[in-house]
Parts: structure tokens; sequence; C-alpha cells
């Protein structure tokens, strides 16, 4: 048994009802510096928590351990199976993961087929997200997985090629530089609600204050998807409307003029400089209950 006060490890350490509270928590749990942990340390931080949930903890853990521990199971396993989850749709990836495809998008923006490119695989990676982060108690099936992916890539390059073709002709350089964010937030709007149309259909569980289960609720579903919706496109909106003004004015100078193969992976170390910050920000918008 430990020796310093017990606490409920299934439950945040911080504050959950406030917006610092919610925030605290994501930084901790969407540390990127978590993707890079060994298997056998994930599993052995599982079976810590496993144990101290059960009071058998081994002798002489402390309680910076258990934290640890606590901290790795609920960046690297699912909340609902407790099953691993792909490191790369972890939230805890979202920094490195968005920074490399967010940079190229805003890079290569300027052709057809790298517009297609880069937005197909930005969808691709929003896809192993939304699934590896889905609401297990309401599975889907191959079929609407796949009708989901297939919808949200189609919308992004519909809504990217097209803005691309009318702002080329109409717009500024720096208005074309646009056309990434306005594919995202409109896949966005797409690929979430068909990945969890299950909840929409169905409706999710509603607990009262007791965690005794009263019923499923379709507008619950709705309230929820709505504001994962609006938080991812919060979450990839600074990068994406703040660098193509940055960007805009640093190619005037002669020197960004000198070094354009370096462009790219300034724009993605600039994205991550964003995402560090906004992933958890994003996440802490709204309640995870309510």
């Amino acid at each position: 048994m430990a020796a310093f006060p017990r606490f409920d490890i299934d439950k945040p350490l911080w504050d959950q009802s406030t917006f610092s509270g919610r925030l605290m928590n994501f930084f901790w749990v969407t540390d990127p510096r978590t993707c890079i942990v060994s298997e056998e340390t994930l599993d052995a931080a599982k079976q810590l928590v496993e144990q101290y949930r059960l009071g058998k903890e081994p002798p002489g853990t402390t309680r910076e351990q258990i934290v640890y521990a606590k901290k790795l199971y609920e960046s690297a396993f699912h909340p609902d199976t407790g099953d691993k989850q792909n490191v790369f749709g972890r939230m805890s990836f979202q920094v490195p993961g968005g920074m490399a495809i967010t940079g190229a998008m805003l890079q290569f923006y300027r052709t057809a087929p790298a517009v297609v490119f880069w937005q197909w695989v930005n969808q691709s990676f929003n896809a192993l997200v939304n699934y590896t982060n889905r609401n297990a108690k309401s599975p889907t099936t191959t079929t609407q997985l796949g009708v989901a992916y297939v919808s949200a890539t189609a919308s992004a390059m519909i809504t990217a090629l097209g803005c691309k073709s009318f702002w080329q002709k109409r717009a500024s350089t720096l208005l074309q530089r646009y056309v990434p964010f306005a594919a995202v937030a409109a896949a966005n709007c797409v690929n979430i609600p068909l990945m969890r149309q299950n909840e929409l259909i169905y409706g999710i569980d509603v607990y009262d204050e007791n965690e005794n289960k009263i019923t499923q609720s379709r507008v619950a579903a709705v309230k929820g998807i709505s504001q994962v919706v609006l938080s991812r496109i919060v979450m990839c909106a600074p990068g994406m409307t703040i660098l193509p003004v940055v960007m805009e004015k640093l190619e005037r100078y002669p020197f960004m003029q000198k070094i354009q193969p370096l462009h790219a992976p300034f724009q993605v170390m600039a994205v991550g400089c964003f995402l560090i910050f906004m992933v958890p920000v994003a996440c802490s918008l709204f309640p995870q209950r309510w």
C-alpha cells in the first residue's frame, strides 16, 4: 500500500469544471514526448494503474510513479476499452503529425496535384485520429468508416480545388494561401459527424450525478459532436491563418528568396509552435462531461 493519501486514479488531477483546470489536464495528457515511450513502459504503466485501482500496487510505490503511470495510460490507452491506441492516432501525436502535414499544406498550395495529395494525406491522418478516439460504446461498421473517409477526402479536395480555381483569378496571393484552411474546415464538418454517425442515430449515454445511466440522447450527441468539430477547427486556425500573412511578408525579402528550400521546414516548425499550445487549448474549450 502507498504511504501517500490515495486519490481516484480514474479522475483528472485538475478541476474539469474550469477552463484552466481542463487546460492543465490536456497539456499533461497531450504531451508529445509520450509518443516515444517504449511499449514495455506503456504496458508497465497500465499494469501499475490497474494495481493502484485495486489497492495492490507494489510496496514503496511513490505518488510521482502513480501520477506518471496515469499520464502514460491516459495518453496511450482508449478510455472506454482500455486498449492501446495506434501511436499515430493518439492526441499526443497531434503536434508532431499535425505540424508536418499542415506545414506541407501551407507550403505546397500552388499546384492542383500538390493540393490534392496533401489534402488526401491530411484527411487520412484525421480519419485515423477520429477513429482512434471514437466513442467505443457506439461502434462504427467498416462501411460507415469507408463512407466517412471518402466523403471527407472528397469534400476537402473539392473545397481546395474550387477555392484555388476561384481565388487564382480573383484574389490576391495572400488570400490564395488560405485554400488549405478552407479545405480543412470543410472536411472537419463532414469527417467527424460521419465517423461518429452512430452516436447521432442512436444517441449517447446520459448519466446522473451518481454515475447511473438514465437514457440515450441524440441531442447530447449533436451537441458533443458539434463541439468536437469546432474545437478541431480552432486547433488548426491560428497556424493556418497567421502563418500565411507572415510568409507573404517574409518572402518579399531577398534573404528569404535565396533560401526557398528552407521555407517548408520553417513553416513546419512554426506550425509546431502554434500546435504545442493550440492542441490542449482546443481540447479544453468544452467540458468532457456536462
